[in-house]
């Protein structure tokens, strides 16, 4: 099909090529023709990343978009997420990426928090992803929508897919853990993608403005 807005431009606030994969895949069936070139990532556009010093997923999801639209005075979407568990009151939250004190260490992360869990009976280890995304416009509008993925904490990692704590988590009504599941069935129930899902008819009207 031809488009008429190839020529429409958003950058995502991550280097993350994943996450662009997976932000067009939601707009394409939305966007039909949607350009090769309209969604780039920060590193496209020579974005640095800023201190994210925010207090929930919201804020420090408004803080990468905010910058990158200032930046590059295009729509920006960003997002935030981590995981909560109930019985450690919404820890790590905002944490999950540093909870052992070394940011990005997935292993080391995961397995504090299950020796954090040790003693915690099976009834009491409900958690769930959390991920929230941004929008931010050139003229200052702002959109954020999130996403949950509600779940129980196995007492050990299950699985070789996904990353973080998907080897933990066993989502609500599968049998399966994240890190168990094809990419294409965690993309159909993750948070990431339900707060994409969300946000993407406002990120539609803004390509095709």
């Amino acid at each position: 099909m031809t488009t008429t807005h190839g020529d429409a431009r958003l950058v995502l606030a991550t280097h993350n090529a994943h996450k662009i994969v997976e932000l067009r895949a939601i707009l394409t069936p939305l966007l039909p023709g949607l350009a090769e070139g309209a969604v780039v990532g920060a590193a496209d556009v020579g974005a640095a990343e800023p201190v994210e010093d925010g207090v929930t997923f919201a804020e420090n999801a408004l803080i990468k978009a905010r910058a990158l639209a200032a930046h590059t005075g295009l729509p920006a979407v960003a997002d935030d997420s981590g995981i909560a568990v109930d019985v450690l009151g919404g820890a790590p939250g905002i944490f999950s990426g540093r909870w052992s004190g070394r940011h990005g260490d997935d292993e080391a992360n995961l397995r504090l928090l299950l020796a954090q869990l040790s003693d915690v009976r099976d009834e009491h280890r409900a958690a769930a992803f959390v991920c929230a995304a941004a929008l931010v416009l050139p003229d200052g509008a702002e959109h954020v929508r999130e996403g949950r993925l509600a779940g129980t904490l196995l007492r050990a990692p299950r699985g070789d897919g996904g990353f973080g704590y998907d080897p933990i988590l066993r989502p609500d009504g599968h049998e399966r853990t994240c890190a168990e599941l094809d990419p294409e069935e965690k993309n159909a129930i993750s948070h990431r993608g339900r707060a994409f899902r969300a946000l993407a008819p406002l990120v539609v009207e803004t390509l095709l403005r």
